[in-house]
């Protein structure tokens, strides 16, 4: 009770202060009184009393001291006091806090923005999601072949019921539908969902219910849909009777069951869905059939959330089990199969994977961006600090403590950073959500990629305000308090001042800002070399003169036969047209999102390797495709009309299918099975680019349309500008079907230019920050030229009156800007060839350590300083000798 008494004393001393000051007063005055009074009436005069009873008493002012001392808080007081010291002192150099303040904002707030993309996009990607730390994306493995593969339904099932460390398993597999509204559709996206989605995510829908365990089974039987709450708010403005309303998805209806709840856009990072619809209507809604029952037909992708406690290595190992009991009992189709479990931001089969490396280099350039700001702002406090040397040593003459003097210069440097970390927060807040501006739509639909900005963000970025506090307020603050007394007093304001250890530091800091930019500019030389060959590589088909787009059949409710026949009614159109050469359809075009078909194979007369499974991708394509895309055949012939259901069944491979599976030998009238159908080939193509540019080869084949049935993709060769045929094709097509849905039209040049989109935010997040980095440099090497200037004014007014030239002044000021900064790049090579590893595995036939790369930024760096040492040049050469000779 005693503690908090002297607690609740100080607390009310310090609200009080004016009102205890009083008191203090009164209580001195009273008993200074008191003890003059008794000294008279000892018979002393009163002058001497007085006097004598202020001996006896003691200094006032230090007993006021030492009260205060015992009654209030006096760091909180005194630190108070250094604070509006520093605000007056800020205010008094507008220019240079202005400037100072900028600096940091920009490294502050590069950091901030970076972290709130993990955040969002890697580390919490799923807002409303309870406990997100322990869930874990599932995909499946394929003995002897890279990467990562889907999951069949039947084992996803196994997994869930012989598992038990998992508290759930869930199913959200990625889809588009078509939206009937009125007389046209519209593209959304969509997830197909397991019935346990909701629940096992602890989400719960604001009206209605989510799915119920018997929607998981039944083909197409359960046309139900949750929808989502913009769709809810925008198209159904917020109707509260919507559940049990109906509506046309892929030319169905479809019950809505529920609504989803505000800010809740499902678990595909970078993509906001719109609907989730139940198992049961997978086939409706994912090409390829009904999958359901069908063990060999991996398509799953999901998650799984473990038990509490439960370590994702127990978790692999206990799923892996269970992956190997299932390959012995299903040898036919799991024979080499297993699963493997990932951290969600590592998640193999949406963006977190894909922008991880991204996302990495982006932190580590931020922080290097911070760096050179602390180092830029040290710098400029190191230089303000060295022409408050008389104030200091002013103060450090009447009594000052060498301590009070670090304390009140480290608190200035707190303040600059309290300014710039608000400042820093309200610019990440706004770029929270740019790097969505940096991917392009699809199909009309904009990706979702917000950033996180939640306490964790913001305690991080506090976290890293600290640290660049002591990065750049502690070495000035130390100089500064460490003053030789007597010279300083004697040193002359005009005098050269800073010494040469000083000089050495102020240097060193801008050798470390060039070293840094340095690298930076380095890491974009790399990656805008590695787009530049990756856009050079030649994809295997034609990407000029080639359109393509789709046509949603499935929306309109057509068949097989339906679907085949209007394929060849549009095809014989398109051809008729003026300028148009070919046009084929396509199960799947190549370079869209979507996966490709894979099926086990057998091949006749090759002996596969025991514990592996040969599964090999392909896609059912119509006739003249080949033509069309440009993929030339090495042998045999492409599919013709004649090529249907009647004749017998027939193939395309390309060359890596044929070596591989036919060391030596012509594969063209030879067989292998797929999906229990034992297929002969008629052709082997060119090898091309499935999926992106960088992809490396792997066996393919294709397969007649008119055999196989479905493909929506539609690609047309003609020299007619995109405009121009979207407004003929949506012509035809309403000729033969007003309901059919055209999607986007677009070249083969932008569909494949869309690939390499991450590599171009890659590229954009260095050229962004190098550029930050590159003008924090130049700031910092015109700061430190400029200081060394003005302290030369008088050595160079007498070499001027020796008889050097401007241009000689010129070039001496030129020459020792330009040696801090060759000292900064041998530096920075020195740290460029380590930290370009970083990058390596996003460069595509460019190495990370390219000499002529190194040279560009050399050079540009040199640019840089040459332009900042050019002002202080100039001034140093416009010295008045006469006025300088005089100060």
């Amino acid at each position: 009770m005693r503690h908090l008494r002297v607690l609740w004393r100080r607390f009310a001393g310090m609200l009080s202060k004016n009102r205890v000051e009083r008191d203090l007063e009164d209580e001195l005055a009273f008993h200074l009184q008191m003890e003059t009074a008794e000294l008279i009436r000892r018979g002393m005069p009163p002058e001497e009393a007085r006097c004598s009873a202020l001996r006896r008493f003691g200094g006032i002012a230090r007993t006021k001291e030492i009260y205060r001392e015992t009654g209030g808080f006096p760091m909180i007081e005194v630190f108070w006091r250094d604070v509006r010291f520093a605000l007056r002192m800020l205010r008094r150099n507008p220019g240079f806090s202005l400037l100072a303040i900028l600096c940091l904002t920009l490294g502050i707030g590069a950091n901030a923005t970076v972290f709130s993309w993990i955040e969002g996009i890697l580390l919490r990607p799923f807002p409303l999601v309870t406990q997100q730390e322990r869930m874990m994306a599932v995909t499946g493995t394929n003995r002897g072949v890279a990467g990562h593969d889907d999951v069949s339904w039947p084992d996803y099932q196994d997994f869930a019921k012989n598992c038990t460390l998992f508290d759930a398993f869930i199913v959200d597999r990625i889809t588009g539908i078509a939206l009937s509204v009125g007389d046209r559709a519209e593209r959304a996206p969509a997830s197909i969902v397991s019935s346990n989605y909701f629940d096992a995510l602890g989400v719960h829908p604001i009206l209605g219910r989510g799915f119920e365990p018997a929607e998981d089974i039944g083909r197409n039987a359960h046309p139900v849909t949750v929808i989502g709450y913009q769709v809810w708010r925008e198209r159904y403005h917020g109707d509260p009777r919507i559940v049990g309303k109906a509506l046309m998805l892929n030319g169905l209806p479809h019950t809505i069951v529920g609504v989803a709840p505000e800010n809740f856009h499902g678990t595909f990072v970078g993509w906001a869905m719109q609907f989730w619809l139940p198992l049961s209507m997978q086939e409706l809604f994912d090409p390829g059939g009904y999958k359901l029952e069908d063990r060999g037909a991996r398509w799953i992708e999901g998650f799984v959330r473990l038990k509490p406690g439960v370590s994702p290595t127990r978790a692999q190992s206990e799923i892996s089990a269970v992956a190997k009991r299932l390959e012995d009992a299903y040898p036919a189709t799991n024979r080499g199969r297993g699963v493997r479990l990932y951290p969600l931001w590592q998640t193999p089969f949406n963006n977190a994977g894909t922008l991880l490396p991204t996302l990495k280099i982006s932190l580590a350039v931020a922080i290097a961006v911070l760096l050179i700001a602390c180092a830029n702002v040290s710098n400029l406090l190191l230089l303000r600090s060295f022409r408050r040397r008389h104030e200091m040593a002013v103060r450090l003459a009447i009594g000052s403590a060498r301590r009070r003097l670090f304390a009140q210069l480290f608190t200035e440097g707190f303040i600059l950073a309290a300014f710039a970390a608000a400042s820093g927060f309200a610019l990440a807040y706004t770029c929270r959500n740019l790097l969505v501006l940096l991917l392009p739509a699809r199909g009309g639909v904009s990706m979702y990629l917000p950033g996180g900005l939640d306490w964790r963000v913001l305690a991080l970025s506090a976290g890293v305000c600290a640290v660049s506090t002591l990065l750049f307020a502690l070495v000035p603050a130390l100089q500064a308090s460490d003053i030789d007394l007597a010279g300083a007093m004697r040193a002359e304001s005009g005098g050269v001042v800073g010494g040469g250890r000083r000089a050495l530091l102020r240097s060193s800091l801008v050798q470390v800002q060039v070293a840094l930019s340095f690298v930076l500019l380095v890491g974009t030389g790399l990656l805008m070399r590695s787009l530049r060959a990756v856009e050079a590589t030649n994809p295997g088909f034609s990407t000029a003169n080639v359109l393509a787009t789709t046509i949603d059949f499935a929306a309109a409710g057509y068949n097989r036969d339906r679907t085949r026949n209007f394929q060849e009614l549009l095809v014989d159109r398109l051809q008729s047209l003026a300028g148009v050469q070919s046009a084929a359809f396509t199960g799947l075009a190549p370079f869209t999102v979507r996966s490709y078909q894979s099926a086990s194979i057998a091949v006749e007369g090759y002996e596969a390797p025991p514990d592996r499974q040969i599964t090999v991708e392909s896609v059912g394509v119509g006739p003249s495709y080949f033509a069309t895309m440009g993929i030339p055949l090495v042998a045999g012939r492409e599919f013709a009309r004649t090529d249907t259901g009647a004749a017998p069944p027939v193939a395309v491979v390309n060359e890596m299918m044929a070596s591989q599976y036919w060391k030596g030998l012509d594969p063209v009238g030879r067989r292998f099975q797929a999906k229990g159908q034992w297929l002969r080939v008629v052709g082997i193509a060119r090898m091309s680019k499935y999926r992106n540019l960088t992809e490396i080869p792997q066996p393919f084949y294709y397969t007649p349309l008119l055999q196989t049935g479905g493909g929506s993709g539609l690609e047309v060769r003609t020299a007619l500008p995109p405009e121009t045929l979207t407004k003929a094709l949506r012509s035809e097509i309403q000729k033969l079907d007003a309901n059919l849905i055209l999607g986007e039209v677009i070249t083969m040049r932008e569909q494949v230019d869309r690939t390499t989109a991450f590599r171009r935010t890659a590229l954009g997040m260095f050229a962004l920050f190098g550029g930050l980095a590159l003008l924090l440099a130049a700031i910092g090497l015109y700061g430190v030229m400029s200081y060394t200037v003005s302290q030369r004014m008088r050595e160079f007014g007498l070499r001027m009156a020796l008889g050097a030239d401007t241009a000689d002044l010129l070039r001496g000021v030129v020459r020792h800007g330009l040696k801090l900064t060759a000292a900064g790049i041998l530096l920075g090579i020195a740290l460029a060839m380590v930290v370009t590893q970083l990058v390596a595995n996003l460069l595509y036939h460019v190495s990370p350590r390219d000499p002529l790369t190194f040279a560009a930024a050399g050079a540009v760096m040199a640019i840089a300083s040459l332009a900042a040492c050019l002002v202080p040049a100039w001034r140093a050469s416009q010295t008045d000798p006469v006025r300088a000779l005089r100060t």
